[in-house]
């Protein structure tokens, strides 16, 4: 079993930044793919981005591409999510959850981390 804690969440400014990290317990942290999700207030939750075990390959929802980047330390049993040019509608709860291989659908997660909140004000 894998225990998911994020941190970094915050409030921000339009156009600033925040960088999100979760930390992972257990040996096995580079076995798993990692994602990150995000729900709004009455949304959907939503795909952001996801990186493989080895770094070796990363997804993004359309909505972020060239805005946030995910990233990964294994040795450090972390994964983050740089989030730049922060946006209004980029204010949710933001998850992040791990899987044996790297996809973008939710019901493909096995574990997920309790959520940290963004805000961003315009």
């Amino acid at each position: 079993q894998v225990q998911l804690v994020e941190s970094g969440g915050g409030l921000v400014q339009a156009g600033g930044s925040l960088r999100l990290s979760c930390a992972a317990s257990g040996r096995t942290f580079s076995s798993y793919a990692m994602g990150w999700f995000r729900q709004a207030p009455g949304k959907e939750r939503e795909f952001v981005a996801a990186i493989t075990r080895t770094s070796s390959g990363t997804y993004y929802a359309d909505s972020v591409k060239g805005r946030f980047t995910i990233s990964r330390d294994n040795a450090k049993n972390t994964v983050y999510l740089q989030m730049n040019s922060l946006k209004p509608e980029d204010t949710a709860v933001y998850y992040c959850a791990s899987t044996r291989t790297i996809a973008i659908r939710e019901w493909q997660y096995d574990y997920w981390g309790q959520g940290t909140q963004v805000t961003v004000s315009s």
